[in-house]
Formats: structure tokens, C-alpha cells, sequence
């Protein structure tokens, strides 16, 4: 399976290390209640179909990315870096 880095180009999954969904961007304020990391930390959807993860591309550029793929079909329908989805708000 590849990957689009949209710094490397299309890579081989193997260069890349699943952190998690892309929601882990979305931390709890510093302060923020135990309840709140709690379930940002343990209480995951595990869906089937389309998701967004983090992956990081150690064997690569060392990029960050949001990668967009269907859990059931295991098609990537792209990939961008974590700081432009964090712009983009």
C-alpha cells in the first residue's frame, strides 16, 4: 500500500508509523478537567470507512500527516501535512 507524502511523493506504507486518529490534534486545554483527557486520550470511535489519522514518515522525511483512507476498502484517498490541517482549522 502507498502513502502520498506530500513531501516524498507516493512511499511504500512501510516507511510510516500509525500514531492514531487525527483527532489527537484536537488537545484539551492544560487545564482542562481529567474527564476532558481521559477521553481525549481513551475513548476512540473505531469506524468503518472513511478516516483520519496521524502518521509519521520516519523513514522519510520525518513529515507528520493527516492521511485519509477507508478502514473497510484500505484505499488512501490523500494525505496533507499535519500543520496546513491545523491552519486550515
Amino acid at each position: 500500500m502507498l502513502i502520498p507524502c506530500p513531501v516524498c511523493g507516493p512511499r511504500d506504507i512501510r516507511e510510516f508509523t500509525y500514531k492514531g486518529h487525527a483527532s489527537y490534534l484536537d488537545r484539551p486545554a492544560e487545564d482542562a478537567a481529567p474527564e476532558a483527557w481521559n477521553e481525549h486520550l481513551h475513548l476512540r470511535d473505531n469506524p468503518a470507512g472513511p478516516t483520519r489519522d496521524l502518521w509519521y514518515h520516519g523513514g522519510g522525511c520525518t513529515a507528520w500527516l493527516v492521511v485519509e483512507r477507508n478502514t473497510a476498502t484500505h484505499v488512501i484517498a490523500g494525505a496533507r501535512l499535519t500543520r496546513e490541517v491545523r491552519d486550515a482549522g
